[in-house]
């Protein structure tokens, strides 16, 4: 089976072998960068894996020149850790000085997902902007928009790419398609270029994040780009693809299984739960894991540590060593996960309570 049948934009995250998309579609192993950019403990760990186009930022990033990060939330439920991933990368470009560019795709919530809009203010707001700021995003080079609620160029924008993009082409990228999906793929495509239009920064190199589920916006919308060169002239847009983080029980992490996810405002009694019902990497029993060792590849609490919990390198390193050495059984693996875990969360909690005034910044037109 091709892997074009399992990248889906509205559909499974399950990416058997990353290694397989740089020959499919032409995405380049991001590992030349990681080294300038150690700072980031995703790029230094591999978990942002692949790039197009990456070679433009960096040299904007080394010259101190100006450059975009745009990113998009899908305000459909709890912000959860998976989340997380794509807000630390926001607030980490932030810092290295990238004029940031956020959008609430409420429309396509909308369209795609049967959302009302005011709830879906409601989740970009409670859910999303407020954790933001709690992890560090600040007013500072900072657009924020709604899909619903921007203004006329953006709008005019969009319409126009109607003009150099065929239902035929869009089916051969995503397969099935709605009216509502339609809409969404054009102003996705509208909220990643728009930032380069006269009324805005004008051409400037961009950046966008994603999954892989992703890449087909990003390669439509560079499509895009080249066809409306003459117009607009246009950079085609770059990107970074990040790995999926698997859900606690070993699947997809999915905001509408709470058993998969920890959110940022679960109580600690229900993040000890989850913790300590999580799959593992370890054997049968304690004598079979102290004899053939632990597999932490395996290990759902392990990625906890590599993703989020444990900035130290060899403090990681550490705890895979005694994991695969069985010197470490997995309840007490569990046990340090909860209490890091917890501590964490418990200040995250305190700093949301502190974001209301920078969230209403945010939010002023």
């Amino acid at each position: 089976m091709k892997h074009e049948k399992r990248i889906d934009p509205w559909g499974t995250a399950d990416i058997d072998d990353y290694r397989n998309l740089f020959d499919e579609f032409g995405i380049k192993p991001f590992d030349k960068f990681r080294e300038k950019l150690s700072d980031s403990r995703y790029i230094r760990r591999g978990i942002v894996f692949g790039h197009r186009d990456f070679e433009r930022i960096m040299e904007c990033i080394e010259g101190n020149k100006k450059f975009v990060m745009m990113t998009g939330l899908m305000p459909s439920g709890k912000f959860h850790l998976g989340h997380k991933i794509v807000a630390d990368q926001i607030i980490w470009y932030q810092g290295i000085g990238a004029e940031i560019f956020l959008c609430s795709a409420d429309l396509e919530a909308y369209a795609v997902r049967g959302i009302d809009l005011e709830t879906a203010r409601r989740i970009t707001i409670d859910e999303y902007l407020t954790n933001y700021v709690a992890l560090g995003l600040t007013k500072k080079n900072l657009t924020f928009w709604f899909q619903s609620d921007y203004v006329v160029p953006y709008y005019r924008f969009r319409d126009m790419l109607t003009r150099k993009v065929t239902l035929n082409e869009l089916k051969a990228i995503y397969g099935s398609l709605t009216p509502g999906k339609i809409l969404s793929v054009l102003t996705q495509s509208a909220d990643i270029l728009h930032p380069q239009l006269p009324e805005f920064l004008g051409a400037t190199p961009t950046v966008v994040p994603v999954g892989t589920d992703q890449d087909p916006h990003m390669r439509l919308t560079r499509d895009l780009a080249a066809r409306f060169q003459s117009e607009f002239k246009l950079i085609l847009p770059s990107s970074t693809y990040h790995k999926f983080m698997r859900g606690l029980q070993g699947g997809k992490m999915s905001s509408s299984e709470p058993k998969s996810y920890i959110a940022l405002t679960d109580d600690p009694e229900v993040v000890m739960k989850k913790i300590m019902n999580s799959k593992t990497g370890g054997r049968a029993t304690i004598r079979e894991h102290r004899e053939k060792g632990g597999i932490p590849e395996r290990c759902m609490v392990y990625d906890l540590f590599l993703y989020h919990l444990i900035d130290d390198d060899e403090e990681l390193e550490n705890i895979y060593r005694d994991c695969r050495s069985g010197d470490n059984v997995c309840g007490e693996c569990k046990a340090v996960c909860s209490e890091i875990m917890i501590k964490f969360l418990k200040e995250h909690q305190r700093r949301r309570k502190r974001s209301e005034r920078i969230v209403e910044k945010i939010l002023e037109k």
